[in-house]
């Protein structure tokens, strides 16, 4: 589990193999402090690390990526030297600062409008209409693996406020119209909409 709070933005230093992919990343994450087996969030994708290796600074961590997350991430179209919102594993005791976040995305979302006022960014983010029931105003919702506060909903449609903090210690400052984002919906929404069915 997580919780939506990225604590290193890491980037992609190597990538090889087609169908299933390995993947180095770079990061400033002692790898001495990362167990071989250690589930790490890459832009809200949870990955088992498979090596580490020690750098001046930080270190590498590997991970394989299966077909199934290429094709339904935005994994399959990174490429060497893209930035990756990383969050360790919660641990228990841990404080839950976003939202609890289980690193299994539900689809992509694509970036429709943004709008910068200042040090502050505006998102409209376009959800698969098949998650979009699970979308509330002023509910969660990850994107790249950033837990953040839904501002308004319409349709397939939603806005987000990206604050200055979110906006430098993160990939989402960079986002552009056109761009494509993993979304996880928030677990609650999921469990609701799961019941209300259950009971038709």
């Amino acid at each position: 589990m997580f919780t939506g709070i990225v604590t290193a933005v890491g980037r992609v230093r190597e990538l090889s193999g087609r169908h299933d992919r390995r993947i180095l990343i770079e990061s400033a994450y002692d790898p001495d402090a990362i167990a071989i087996g250690a589930s790490i969030a890459h832009d809200g994708v949870c990955l088992t690390v498979i090596e580490t290796k020690k750098l001046e600074g930080g270190g590498i961590h590997v991970v394989e990526v299966s077909p199934e997350t290429l094709s339904r991430t935005t994994l399959g179209r990174w490429s060497e030297g893209d930035k990756v919102n990383l969050e360790r594993s919660l641990k228990i005791g841990d404080e839950l600062g976003g939202h609890l976040v289980t690193g299994h995305v539900d689809g992509l979302g694509e970036v429709v409008e943004r709008i910068d006022e200042k040090n502050w960014k505006k998102l409209t983010i376009r959800a698969p209409k098949p998650l979009a029931k699970f979308i509330a105003e002023k509910g969660s919702i990850t994107i790249d693996g950033v837990s953040l506060t839904v501002n308004s909903v319409d349709g397939c449609d939603f806005d987000l406020t990206i604050i200055p903090h979110t906006a430098a210690a993160t990939t989402l400052g960079a986002l552009q119209i056109g761009a494509h984002v993993n979304l996880e919906v928030d677990l609650m929404a999921r469990y609701a909409a799961r019941l209300t069915q259950a009971e038709d």
